[in-house]
């Protein structure tokens, strides 16, 4: 086996960690599509666009992620699709706080 020196090592853990950190900017920047209604999980869910439960809506859901002012967030549900703020699904659980 061939023993790798400390000048080389460096070299490649640091074009690992480059490597690693712009590969998850690039999935995390993968373009994702509004969840429509139609969706199989979206309709074993029953998820709707615009909730009819008082006081319960995406936007307040533990599962729904991104920031307070978009109208469509991600959520852990429904993987690479995105939800309005204020659908609403059976699995909707109330945002801790």
């Amino acid at each position: 086996m061939k023993s790798v020196n400390r000048r080389d090592f460096l070299k490649l853990s640091g074009s690992t960690v480059i490597g690693l950190t712009l590969g998850g900017v690039a999935l995390r920047a993968q373009a994702q599509e509004q969840l429509s209604a139609d969706d199989p999980t979206a309709k074993a869910l029953n998820y709707t666009p615009s909730s009819t439960v008082e006081g319960s809506k995406c936007a307040n859901c533990m599962y729904v992620q991104g920031a307070d002012s978009e109208q469509y967030r991600p959520c852990n549900i429904f993987p690479n699709k995105l939800v309005n703020a204020d659908g609403w699904c059976s699995a909707w659980v109330k945002k801790p706080g």
